[in-house]
């Protein structure tokens, strides 16, 4: 899987998030200030092309639906941040969120839970 651009993964979030949609829906969905439509189309091309996104014309108008699952696709980005930045560690990932007092010890307790169960 082809590694996303800033602007190509927040677009691709709101595809998940809609399901599918057409640009205007996509910029209707993004904080202000809204890049131009014409920003937003080319950063949807682009996806297409790297086989995130399906389009379906209608006349003139192009509705976008995602072509990849979106719990692969965030699993295959949270083991690229792994293993680019936590040498390939959940461990040193969690660890890492524990020390900067970004995880609560009743967080930790629910992710020991949910190992225990698998």
């Amino acid at each position: 899987m082809e590694k996303l651009t800033h602007q190509e993964e927040e677009l691709m979030l709101i595809v998940f998030k809609l399901g599918k949609g057409f640009i205007r829906d996509f910029i209707d969905q993004m904080e202000d200030p809204k890049p131009p439509y014409t920003t937003v189309a080319s950063i949807a091309k682009n996806l297409q092309r790297k086989g995130f996104l399906k389009v379906t014309r209608y006349g003139n108008v192009y509705e976008y639906s995602p072509l990849v699952d979106e719990s692969e696709y965030k699993s295959r980005y949270l083991s690229g941040i792994v293993n680019n930045y936590f040498e390939n560690s959940y461990k040193e990932l969690v660890s890492f969120f524990a020390k900067k007092h970004k995880i609560t010890a009743e967080e930790l307790q629910e992710i020991i839970n949910l190992i225990e169960k698998k």
